[in-house]
């Protein structure tokens, strides 16, 4: 099973904007924290506040926030809304094969789809967001420091010499 960038970026996302809270995110802060595209963000943030999992405040002083506490928001739905096509094989959507009667691949890849889906729906972000995992990633995004603080700087910004 492989997933689309654009899901692993909703899932990312999340994860960004719920280590953040309380405070709100904005695209180019989560942008730059995973070094992937604004444009490809936008659009998975735009599905996102639609799915009703972000609220995004716009004008100055927005931003985004989760709609709903992070125990809510299961990560195996969030895999299902933001894939396009889970198909495995050809004969799982619109493709017809030869032999999709008598076949049992299809049972069983589907049987590991099922059991994939299945782990995913056992998670929430709240379990995504724990520590000390949590912690470690929000050090990484930049994130860590004293609660409703801003970020620290990195060594180097703002001009001034790195430690």
């Amino acid at each position: 099973m492989r997933l689309t960038r654009y899901t692993d970026y909703a899932l990312r996302t999340l994860i960004y904007v719920g280590l953040h809270e309380p405070e709100q995110s904005s695209i180019a802060a989560i942008a730059r924290a995973y070094g992937i595209s604004e444009n490809h963000l936008t659009k998975v943030v735009h599905q996102l506040g639609r799915l009703g999992l972000i609220r995004t405040i716009r004008g100055r002083g927005g931003g985004l926030r989760l709609a709903m506490p992070p125990g809510e928001i299961v990560v195996g739905a969030v895999v299902r809304q933001t894939e396009d096509d889970l198909a495995l094989v050809e004969c799982f959507g619109d493709g017809a094969c030869a032999i999709t009667a008598p076949c049992r691949l299809r049972r069983v890849l589907g049987e590991a789809l099922a059991a994939f889906l299945a782990v995913l729906d056992r998670y929430t972000l709240a379990d995504l967001l724990g520590s000390p995992d949590g912690d470690a990633i929000a050090a990484l995004l930049g994130l860590a420091g004293p609660p409703g603080g801003e970020p620290p700087m990195p060594a180097g910004a703002a001009g001034l010499p790195e430690a």
